[in-house]
């Protein structure tokens, strides 16, 4: 079954139903799931919204237009799909939702996606076409046992996706509460002994008072400074002749929205501009449209897009601060409203190093330093596994629906999805319009 929206834009609201689009500056669909950048419609419009059908938890969603396949599987929450979007739906019996998850994100199909595909700026496909797109199509049992090996990789990878968003929301709120609302030091302030987030012998050492400053009350002994008092714009420029085509390269379009978890990259061959070298463990922020919100820590050494900036502390002990002050919504608000240009606004190092903070003593910067490293090490470890996972599932795909792998039966499958054989089995497949989809 394909169910498709109304071409209707509602506005946007902040009430309970999720609104998905399909847009190439704002992926709303991406690595098979929705993004966790979401708008909202008003649940009075729901109805006439998706009058030609309402999409069911399970079903696929595939972009049909810039981009063009990407592919992602339906939570329990309810969504509105907005324009160049299409719901997909296995017919009961015969073939196996998740599953034709992984079939639609195969190159198999891809390929067919894109050789059906119309237009040359933005390449989209009209339904028509998509129905002709072919499938592979095991028996039933055989696509549940493939649906559970590669969900169960797909799993562990969003697994240490929401762990990724924990950990940087814990890193978050202990920064602002530490170094932007000056909680311990309230607290402090107030006849409290200690404080839940602050190790006992640096809460000892706060002051008890505050002192007037051009930024606002602040902690006594703490001064007035700027962002460039504690980092520093590395600008190590790459001809395109000089970069390894294997080099890693990011991009905007590589880096997420309001995390500092790059997951992604693509490699320097593939892009024939000049670019800017960076290593592990350096802050990439996006100065190109920066209400984007893209500020993020590097997993590994490669080089990035001159739309870039690369950041490093002053000395190692003010990365935490650094870090919290870039990735925070009051200094993306700070460079948004100085950003020059009116279609491509962009902000620069110059104007972004005058933002005004708060400087605490060293000290107390190092220790919120050390468990920030601690936090983004463990971030960097679970983005290099899901690299591996996501690997693993990638180079499985093909072979299970190829049958160059084949699964066994369902009472075979141990607990774990461990368990492959190599037998031949022959290739089934089917047309979508003869599957319901």
């Amino acid at each position: 079954m394909i169910l498709t929206s109304a071409k209707l834009r509602p506005p946007n609201s902040d009430a309970s139903l999720v609104r998905v689009e399909a847009m190439k500056e704002w992926p709303r669909i991406a690595h098979g799931r929705l993004d966790s950048e979401l708008e909202y419609i008003p649940p009075e419009l729901y109805d006439e919204w998706m009058r030609r059908g309402i999409p069911q938890p399970g079903d696929i969603v595939m972009t049909t237009e810039a981009p063009l396949g990407e592919i992602a599987q339906l939570d329990d929450r309810k969504v509105a799909l907005a324009q160049r979007l299409i719901t997909l739906r296995g017919k009961p019996g015969l073939l196996d939702n998740t599953f034709l998850k992984f079939a639609m994100q195969s190159r198999l199909v891809q390929d067919q996606l894109r050789s059906r595909a119309t237009g040359t700026t933005v390449l989209g496909i009209r339904q028509s076409e998509l129905r002709k797109v072919l499938l592979p199509l095991p028996p039933l049992h055989e696509q549940h046992a493939i649906a559970h090996i590669l969900g169960t990789l797909d799993n562990k990878i969003e697994l240490n996706r929401r762990m990724n968003e924990t950990l940087e929301a814990m890193a978050r709120a202990i920064f602002k509460s530490w170094f932007v609302d000056f909680d311990p030091v309230r607290a402090k302030t107030a006849g409290a002994n200690s404080f839940p987030s602050m190790p006992q012998p640096v809460f000892d050492a706060l002051p008890t008072e505050f002192t007037d400053s051009p930024l606002g009350p602040i902690p006594k002994g703490w001064k007035v400074g700027c962002v460039a008092d504690i980092g520093n714009n590395v600008r190590n420029g790459v001809k395109p002749e000089e970069a390894d085509s294997s080099t890693p390269y990011i991009g905007l379009e590589h880096m997420p929205r309001r995390s500092i978890s790059l997951r992604d990259w693509g490699y320097a061959g593939d892009v024939g501009s000049n670019k800017s070298a960076f290593q592990r463990g350096e802050i990439l922020f996006g100065k190109l449209r920066p209400y984007f919100h893209k500020v993020g820590v590097a997993v590994l050494d490669g080089v990035c897009s001159t739309d870039i900036v690369v950041v490093v502390p002053q000395s190692p002990e003010w990365f935490g601060l650094l870090l919290g002050h870039l990735s925070s919504v009051e200094f993306i608000n700070y460079v948004n409203a100085g950003s020059t240009g009116t279609r491509m606004p962009r902000t620069s190092w110059k104007y972004m190093g005058r933002y005004g903070i708060a400087l605490p003593p060293v000290q107390l910067a190092e220790v919120f330093t050390e468990w920030a490293n601690a936090e983004v090490e463990l971030i960097c470890a679970d983005i290099m596994q899901s690299r591996t996972l996501a690997a693993i599932r990638d180079a499985l795909l093909p072979k299970l629906l190829s049958a160059e792998i084949r699964v066994r039966q369902p009472e075979e499958l141990p607990s774990k999805p461990q368990s492959l054989s190599s037998r031949q089995m022959p290739r089934n497949r089917a047309h979508t319009t003869n599957q319901g989809m």
